[in-house]
């Protein structure tokens, strides 16, 4: 004689005769690895930091790369050019102790990241500029003048 067995969403076998107020131990771990975990274990443990988020925007005239680095000073930045390759990094450490009676507490940490980005033949690499205000770094990478947009024009017919 067959026995038909449910199987659920999760996969696993349950056997009908089961006694369905104890929990097996597939679902029990299937509970505790599908619940919202708390974001320090969701975390990217490596970088200290997550990538920025960056805003790339095109004018008539240039190239605009935004990106939001809220909480640094413009000197934590590196930015350079190498082979029509633009690279912004950075790297921070921080150390602090604190000494009371009867302990000592030392905390360090350390974050960086890098983004690198490969310039379209357009960019004056000469013109580049960057500036950094209120957490977002903004860097200007203007055209060359061949390339820039020209505005449009009527043309008279002879």
């Amino acid at each position: 004689m067959n026995n038909l067995v449910s199987v659920p969403k999760n996969g696993s076998l349950a056997n009908s005769n089961s006694n369905q107020n104890f929990p097996n131990l597939s679902n029990w771990l299937d509970d505790i690895f599908n619940r919202d975990l708390p974001s320090v274990f969701t975390s990217n443990f490596n970088s200290g930091l997550t990538l920025p988020k960056v805003n790339i925007k095109e004018s008539a005239d240039a190239f605009t790369v935004e990106v939001a680095v809220p909480g640094l000073k413009k000197s934590d930045f590196h930015i350079n050019i190498d082979n029509q390759v633009l690279s912004i990094s950075t790297e921070t450490k921080e150390e602090k102790e604190q000494k009371e009676e009867n302990y000592t507490r030392r905390e360090f940490g350390y974050s960086s990241f890098k983004r690198t980005f490969t310039l379209p033949e357009s960019v004056d690499d000469e013109k580049i500029n960057a500036s950094y205000n209120e957490g977002i770094l903004n860097i200007l990478l203007p055209k060359k003048e061949e390339a820039k947009q020209k505005p449009a024009r009527s043309i008279k017919i002879t």
